[in-house]
C-alpha cells in the first residue's frame, strides 16, 4: 500500500476527509472534511493567520466566491487560464495531457512545454489511455479553460464565474482597501477562502481537486522605495532547486541562507526571498518534514505572464513533489489591468516631503480639427495623444505625430496638438504599487502535514500507528478517560473534561473499551496527551498524563492541569520537565 493510500484509508476511518456526496455516487474532485480534518484544517488556517497576517501587521478581508465576468476579462483568466487536455478516441475519456507525460516519462514539468511538444512526446512514448489502454498517439492536445461559469440573477444577461483564486477579490477592491491603509505603502491584504477550478482529471485525494481553500497574501509595495526586513531572515537556510539546477545534467537542491541566495542572484526578488525565509520557519511549525521539502523555481516556460520570478514550496509524498505554496513577484500587472478595464484609479498618492518643480509635457488637442478629421475616433485619438506626450514627449519633435488606437494609426500635425512643456509645482505623485504574493493551498498543506506525521512503531510488542502532529496543530488537545466506568471514576473524568473545555482545550472523552485501545484511537488522530482517571485520582486528586510519541506517563495534579496542558501545547515546557 502506498503512502497516499494508507493516508486516505486512515483519513476516512478516523474522520479527517472522505469523498463528498457518496450516497449519490460522489463527484470527482470534491471532498468533505470530517470532524478531525475540519479541526486540523482550522488549526492550519489559524497558524497561517497568526504568522502572515497578525505578526506581519496586514489586513484581512473576505470577498465573494462569485464575481462578474468583467473581473476575469481584466485579469486574463477568460483567455489564458487553461490546462492541456487530450481525449481518447476509443472510450471518450479526457485526461490532463501534461500529467500523462509526467507519469509515463522522466519529464518532471511537462506543464511548461508547448502543446505540440507534449503531443509529440505522447506519440513517441506510445502513451495509452489510463481508462481503456488504447493508444493516444496522434490525438490532439488542446487547451481547456478551468473556470466554472454561472449566471448572476435570472436569465443569462449577467454572466459570472466562481473565482479560480482568491487574489482577484483583493485586487478589484484595491481603491477601497488602500484608503483603509491610509494610502501608505507598503501594506498587505490577506484572505482565506474557497476557490474553484474545473480540473480535467482530479486525483491524489486533496492534491488535485475542483474546490479548495487558499490562504493568499497580496503585499502592495512601492518598487522604488520599499525594502523587506531581510535582516530578520537572512540566516534562514533554504533548500533551493533553481531553474538553472533543473536544467543542468547534475543539478540538485542547494542549501543557501536567504542572504546568500539574494547576494548570489539565485532569488532575484528581495521580497520573495523574505517570504521564503518567513515561510520556512512556518512550515516547520505546522509539521512539514524539512527532509522532504524544497523551494523550486519556475522554469521560463511555466513562468506566469505577470511574474518576473516565482518559486514553489514543494513537499515530497509517495516519491512525487507536490506544490503547496507559490511565491510570485507579480509587478503591477493586476492593478494596471483592472485600472485599464474599469476606468478607476488603482494608484496611491505619495506625498513629497517638500513640493518640487518639474517640467511636464502637455497637449491640448484642437477638437475642431480632430472632430472633422477623425469623426467618432476623435476623442480616442486625443486621449492617445495625451498618453504619448507623458510617455514619450520626443515624439512631438517633428511636424507630425502618429498614435495607434486599436491597431489603427492616426497621424496628426503637431501644431494641432498644442504640445508644450510647462513648469509645474507638484506636492506628490501617483504610484501604482507592485505586488508580492505568497499563495498557500490549505488542503495540500493538510495532506502534507498528515502524510509527514504518519508514523508506525511498536509498543509493548504490538504495532502502532500514530500521527506525530505538533500539539498546536492536533485536532484534539487531550483525551480524557476513566480507567473503568465504576466507583465514580467516569463522573470525575467527565468533570475534568468539562473543565478543560472551559479552559479552551479541545477534548475527547472516551470510556469505551480497554484503556490501551483508547490510547491507540487517540494516537491515530494525533492527540498529543491523554489523561486517565483511576482510583488514585479519587483519593489524591492526581491523574495519569500520557504523552503520545514516547507513550511515557506521569502523575500530575488535577489542580493546574489546564495550565499544564496549555504550557505543553504552546511549547513553554516539555513533558520531560514536568
Amino acid at each position: 500500500m502506498s503512502e497516499g493510500e494508507r493516508l486516505t484509508e486512515l483519513a476516512k476511518r478516523r474522520g479527517f476527509y472522505f469523498p463528498a456526496a457518496g450516497a449519490y455516487g460522489g463527484a470527482a474532485g470534491f471532498w468533505t472534511y470530517g470532524p478531525q480534518g475540519a479541526a486540523l484544517k482550522s488549526n492550519v488556517e489559524d497558524a497561517w493567520r497568526d504568522r502572515f497576517v497578525v505578526r506581519e501587521g496586514h489586513q484581512e478581508i473576505s470577498a465573494p466566491d462569485v464575481m462578474p465576468e468583467p473581473v476575469f476579462e481584466a485579469s486574463g483568466h477568460l483567455d489564458g487560464f487553461d490546462d492541456m487536455i487530450i481525449e481518447c478516441a476509443e472510450c471518450g475519456a479526457t485526461h490532463r495531457a501534461d500529467h500523462l507525460v509526467e507519469d509515463n516519462t522522466d519529464i518532471e514539468e511537462a506543464e511548461s512545454l508547448p502543446n505540440e511538444e507534449v503531443m509529440d512526446i505522447i506519440a513517441d512514448h506510445d502513451i495509452a489511455c489510463p481508462s481503456c489502454h488504447a493508444s493516444l498517439a496522434g490525438e490532439p492536445v488542446d487547451n481547456f479553460n478551468l473556470m466554472f461559469e454561472t449566471n448572476i440573477g435570472p436569465g443569462t444577461s449577467s454572466p459570472g464565474y466562481l473565482r479560480p483564486e482568491t487574489a482577484q477579490g483583493i485586487f478589484v477592491e484595491f481603491p477601497q482597501l488602500s484608503e483603509y491603509a491610509r494610502n501608505q505603502l507598503p501594506f498587505g491584504v490577506a484572505q482565506i477562502g474557497k476557490a474553484y477550478r474545473n480540473e480535467i482529471s482530479p486525483r491524489k485525494s486533496l492534491v488535485r481537486v475542483r474546490e479548495f481553500t487558499q490562504a493568499e497574501l497580496e503585499h502592495f509595495v512601492d518598487p522604488e522605495e520599499d525594502e523587506p526586513p531581510l535582516s530578520e531572515v537572512e540566516d534562514v537556510i533554504l533548500p533551493l532547486y533553481s531553474a538553472e539546477s533543473q536544467q543542468a545534467d547534475d543539478g540538485g537542491v542547494e542549501h543557501l541562507t536567504v542572504g546568500e541566495a539574494v547576494a548570489d542572484g539565485v532569488v532575484t526578488s528581495d521580497w520573495v526571498a523574505y517570504y521564503l525565509g518567513v515561510a520556512k520557519g512556518w512550515y516547520e511549525r505546522i509539521g512539514v518534514d524539512m527532509d522532504r521539502f524544497r523551494f523550486r523555481q519556475h522554469l521560463p516556460g511555466e513562468l506566469a505572464h505577470y511574474a518576473s520570478d516565482c518559486w514553489d514550496a514543494e513537499a515530497e509524498i509517495d516519491g512525487d513533489w507536490i506544490e503547496i505554496t507559490g511565491f510570485a513577484y507579480r509587478g503591477d500587472y493586476d492593478l494596471e489591468k483592472h485600472a485599464e478595464h474599469s476606468g478607476e484609479d488603482f494608484t496611491v498618492f505619495k506625498q513629497y516631503d517638500e513640493p518640487v518643480t518639474v517640467e511636464r509635457p502637455t497637449v491640448d488637442p484642437d477638437m475642431s480639427y480632430l472632430g472633422p478629421e477623425f469623426g467618432g475616433d476623435a476623442q480616442t485619438v486625443a486621449d492617445a495623444l495625451e498618453a504619448l506626450a507623458e510617455r514619450n514627449p520626443e515624439a512631438f519633435d517633428g511636424d507630425e505625430v502618429t498614435v495607434e488606437v486599436d491597431g489603427d494609426s492616426f497621424t496628426v500635425p503637431v501644431a494641432e496638438t498644442n504640445f508644450s512643456v510647462e513648469e509645474v509645482t507638484e506636492n506628490g505623485e501617483h504610484v501604482r504599487p507592485h505586488v508580492v504574493e505568497p499563495s498557500f493551498g490549505v488542503g495540500r498543506l493538510v495532506y502534507t502535514v498528515l502524510a509527514h506525521a504518519y508514523t508506525e512503531d511498536e509498543v509493548d510488542g504490538e504495532e502502532r500507528t500514530y500521527l506525530d502532529l505538533p500539539p498546536e496543530q492536533a485536532p484534539t488537545t487531550v483525551g480524557v478517560f476513566p480507567l473503568m466506568d465504576k466507583d465514580g471514576m467516569a463522573d470525575y473524568a467527565r468533570e475534568i473534561a468539562g473543565a478543560l473545555r472551559e479552559a479552551g482545550h479541545s477534548v475527547t472523552y472516551d470510556d469505551s473499551g480497554a484503556i490501551g485501545r483508547r490510547y491507540r484511537r487517540q494516537d491515530e488522530i494525533g492527540t498529543p496527551y491523554c489523561v486517565t482517571v483511576d482510583y488514585e485520582s479519587l483519593e489524591e486528586d492526581t491523574v495519569t498524563l500520557r504523552e503520545r510519541d514516547s507513550t511515557d506517563q506521569k502523575r500530575v495534579s488535577i489542580d493546574g492541569l489546564a495550565e499544564t496542558l496549555e504550557r505543553l501545547t504552546e511549547g513553554e515546557t516539555t513533558f520531560d520537565a514536568l
